[in-house]
């Protein structure tokens, strides 16, 4: 059936759509998208912000939530002497910070490690973490977050 489906003999009524996402463990709707473009250029300047921590933390939404790699990714500034503790994630999520300008510490379940500009940190993102920018300067961010399939 997935092989006529694939070469346009057969078209699939919506129970089989729906076992195909089950399956796939995607949202239905995925099926319904429009085709896209095989890139997506963001300007997080374009984007809205969402102010943590009385605007000290301003968080851009680059890319939403992707069902198909279970991914989204935001661009993040953090001002001097910002402190932001996140919610443990579900089980199995991961993050990946990548610090563009400055540099960030993050308290990962009560360990304090420092990123510095240019460098990259991952980590499970199912345990308390803190972000904290002690320094003078602001610190910008490239973060990606993994959730399990």
């Amino acid at each position: 059936m997935l092989g006529q489906i694939e070469r346009g003999y057969s078209f699939p009524t919506v129970n089989t759509l729906w076992k195909i996402a089950t399956g796939l463990k995607i949202p239905l709707s995925s099926f319904f998208q429009q085709g896209k473009n095989s890139y997506t250029v963001i300007d997080w300047r374009e984007q809205p912000v969402v102010p943590e921590e009385d605007g000290a933390m301003r968080a851009y939404l680059l890319f939403p939530f992707d069902p198909v790699v279970s991914s989204e990714g935001f661009y993040i500034e953090f001002d001097a002497g910002c402190r932001h503790a996140s919610d443990r994630h579900e089980e199995g999520v991961e993050e990946l910070v990548f610090v563009l300008e400055g540099k960030l510490d993050l308290i990962l379940d009560g360990v304090r490690v420092t990123v510095g500009s240019k460098q990259a940190i991952r980590f499970r993102a199912d345990i308390p973490h803190v972000y904290e920018n002690p320094y003078t300067g602001i610190c910008s961010v490239h973060n990606t977050i993994f959730y399990r399939r």
